[in-house]
């Protein structure tokens, strides 16, 4: 399929439930790489900052890279400040919990939930999907050329590597029994090209795998 470059377009509508603050990363629908040295209360605003949606006791934030979901104890991870961000975001003793999250190394979507039996309900749906290779997610990028065929799927494995300070997921072409015994992993997208024009593709992406 050749390299996926995602190029995202930004987007100002406010999200429901937010104040105007803009929080240490910036008004950026996507935003980078975490700071270093945040204190709890700098990283509670910066969450809630970051709340993209709140649908009944659902709330969906963005994710910057570099936060851990958990961690050992006295670490400041996503887990760690819920009860603060719960409180920030008016629950009172309704404590979010994390439904599903992407790792450290990766920025994204997470799905947090005020209400024990949901959260167990979503937790039991997303782990069977995954047994049975369903997708349960889909993505849009934009593509630096135009994949041979319109649809298929993307087999690959990846690893992480530090890169400038940063530990990113790059790929590794003929992995061995070593290779996987060590960290590698095996991952499995389904893909359709949407649109084509310019050398580039807009590509719907269904992972059915993920790196971790």
């Amino acid at each position: 399929v050749g390299p996926l470059v995602p190029e995202f377009s930004r987007n100002q509508n406010q999200p429901r439930g937010s104040h105007q603050r803009s929080g240490l990363l910036g008004d950026q629908p996507f935003p980078g790489l975490l700071p270093k040295n945040l204190s709890r209360e700098e990283l509670v605003d910066t969450l809630r900052a970051a709340v993209v949606d709140r649908k009944g006791p659902l709330v969906t934030l963005n994710k910057p890279q570099g936060l851990p979901v958990t961690g050992k104890p006295g670490e400041l991870t996503l887990l760690s400040v819920l009860p603060e961000l719960s409180q920030s975001l008016g629950l009172g003793e309704r404590e979010l919990q994390v439904v599903r999250a992407s790792g450290k190394e990766s920025s994204g979507l997470v799905l947090l939930s005020s209400c024990p039996q949901t959260t167990s309900r979503l937790q039991k749906f997303f782990i069977h999907a995954r047994r049975a290779q369903r997708p349960t997610a889909t993505y849009c990028a934009v593509t630096n050329g135009i994949p041979a065929t319109s649809e298929g799927k993307i087999q690959t494995a990846l690893k992480l590597e530090h890169i400038d300070g940063v530990n990113l997921s790059v790929p590794v072409k003929t992995p061995s029994r070593k290779d996987i015994l060590e960290g590698v992993k095996k991952t499995l997208s389904h893909f359709r090209v949407l649109a084509t024009g310019s050398g580039c593709a807009l590509v719907q992406l269904q992972p059915l795998t993920g790196p971790g």
